[in-house]
């Protein structure tokens, strides 16, 4: 007899399909790597439209709120009904790797001496094979990998997939609360999917798990944290900070760097690798912006430099005058998909780029040429700008019409509604508001920054001129602005193939100066007409807190 779970056979006898098999209609690549018996966990998606068609939740869907269920339990009751979902963990535009900012000379942590792998001075294995590592970055919504040749200091591939923590909740706040209710679920998914591309990664390159020696990982302070197994609570509370960084400034550690063995956390790696955690800046500025600050430069040299990284926590870096101010902006996931009736991530059929014709209509320009399923971050500034540039909608996001919703792709039934422009106005104010509170802070008006470093998962697609005109990013000069896409994966690579980058970069975060933006007097005001999508101002002498120009 079959094994039960909730008294219903794991093995469908009756013919009961479930939505799974309706994926494997649509040729939907659904994660799993229990046989679709309900033990791995892998295979959660998350229902749109039919839920009430759907059996009830297992008991090996207890971890799961709806509207997610995983694929293999959830029984579609009315064989006629149509039940909408989409899977959680998807495969991603992958990043393209930055192959000419190699590391020269590189100094990885791991050599070869002798015939034998050593991490520094300690010796791992005789080399039997390859010498590799993994700098991964672990976003809210995305997370990205590179295996390195540790040696050639090559990258052997690039692989970008959603986060699954999806379930957890759409941003780090909700991940935390989450993760207090069901421990450990948050931190087995991510294990799961990263192991879960190794195998498929390894069965391609041919490369053994055991050749990989050293792992790099960086994320906001939640993110990096969950990877390691750490109780992630004292980061959703005040003072709003990890553990890890609660014990270095009580001087029980000297670092919030983090290290442990492949082993102690699960990972398909040598067991005996080391996974090495970067140092956190403070609060919610977390180790990816550590890694940006590697990837960029900034702060190390006699210049005026910006670094804004767009994403669920958008963080902003300026550094001037012999200081280095940062901050994390509370923006949400709204400009990555959520909340927002057609929105998604970058993958195949998102419209990445809008323009409005002399004639009216929208010319889209998708990913993979695909035809259109929704709109990812780059297409809705441009939608935005175009909308405002051609007077159709106002600058508080009203609809010149009087419509509540503007059909984008009508054949596709991709719509942008009031209820998105309102959720993508609250995201940009949170921008909007770090921006212009640190340039204030250093007496800056935005002409005055040499550079501006867009960083972030679409920044390398974002239209600079529609971002400035709808106040996502600071009016510096065109010229000044350098998209520099993921730096924070490249910063992990070069933290995997340089330890003096890594002393460097212990150095260079003592040296920063956190600010607390919803400490400030006018923040209220501030995000209030930040709201508005309308560029900033290009002189912020004045100090009425105001955003107009």
């Amino acid at each position: 007899m079959a094994p039960e779970i909730a008294g219903r056979p794991l093995t469908n006898s009756e013919g009961e399909r479930t939505l799974f098999d309706h994926a494997d209609e649509r040729s939907l690549r659904v994660p799993t790597s229990c046989r679709r018996s309900g033990r791995c966990r892998e295979c959660v998606v998350e229902v749109s439209a039919g839920a009430q068609h759907l059996c009830l939740p297992t008991e090996a869907e207890r971890f799961l709120r709806p509207p997610f269920r995983l694929a293999c339990q959830a029984v579609v009751t009315n064989a006629d009904a149509e039940v909408d979902f989409t899977i959680v963990r998807r495969r991603l535009r992958i990043v393209v790797p930055d192959a000419e900012q190699r590391v020269d000379p590189i100094d990885p942590q791991v050599t070869v001496r002798a015939g034998t792998v050593c991490w520094g001075s300690e010796p791992i294995e005789p080399r039997h094979g390859g010498v590799y590592g993994l700098a991964i970055d672990i976003g809210t919504t995305t997370v990205v990998f590179e295996l390195i040749d540790l040696l050639a200091g090559e990258i052997v591939e690039v692989v970008a997939i959603e986060n699954p923590q999806r379930f957890g909740g759409s941003d780090v706040m909700n991940r935390i609360s989450y993760d207090a209710g069901e421990p450990g679920e948050l931190r087995q998914a991510l294990r799961r999917a990263i192991n879960g591309e190794l195998r498929e990664l390894y069965a391609r390159t041919g490369i053994s798990r055991r050749e990989v020696y050293e792992v790099v990982v960086v994320g906001n302070s939640t993110m990096r944290d969950i990877f390691f197994d750490l109780e992630v609570a004292s980061i959703g509370e005040r003072p709003y900070k990890s553990s890890t960084e609660l014990e270095l400034l009580d001087g029980r550690r000297d670092s919030s760097e983090l290290l442990k063995l492949g082993w102690e956390l699960g990972l398909k790696v040598h067991p005996r690798a080391r996974v090495w955690g970067a140092p956190l800046i403070a609060g919610h500025v977390g180790a990816d912006v550590a890694a940006d600050l590697v990837a960029t430069g900034v702060g190390t040299r006699d210049r005026v430099e910006m670094l804004v990284d767009v994403g669920t926590n958008t963080e902003v870096v300026i550094s001037a005058n012999g200081r280095i101010l940062a901050a994390s902006c509370p923006a949400g996931p709204a400009f990555e998909g959520w909340d927002v009736t057609c929105g998604m991530q970058a993958s195949e059929g998102a419209i990445e780029a809008v323009k409005i014709t002399p004639g009216g209509t929208f010319e889209l320009t998708t990913i993979g040429n695909a035809p259109p399923q929704g709109l990812c971050g780059s297409g809705m500034i441009d939608l935005i700008a175009q909308l405002r540039r051609t007077d159709r909608m106002s600058a508080k996001g009203v609809f010149a019409d009087g419509s509540y919703s503007l059909e984008v792709a009508p054949d596709e039934g991709v719509v942008f509604t009031r209820a998105d422009a309102s959720a993508l106005a609250q995201a940009k104010a949170a921008n909007t508001v770090g921006q212009w509170i640190l340039l204030r802070a250093l007496g800056l008006d935005p002409s005055e920054v040499d550079s501006l470093f867009l960083a972030g998962g679409f920044a390398t697609h974002v239209d600079v001129a529609n971002a400035v005109a709808i106040g996502f990013v600071a009016p510096v000069p065109p010229d000044h602005v350098v998209k520099v896409g993921n730096a924070s994966l490249r910063g992990a690579r070069e933290l995997l193939l340089s330890a003096s980058s890594r002393r460097a970069l212990a150095q260079l975060v003592r040296r920063i100066e956190h600010v607390e933006l919803e400490t400030t007097p006018d923040f209220f005001e501030l995000f209030v007409d930040g709201c508005q999508f309308k560029p900033l101002p290009l002189r912020i002498g004045a100090r009425d807190g105001r955003l107009a120009v």
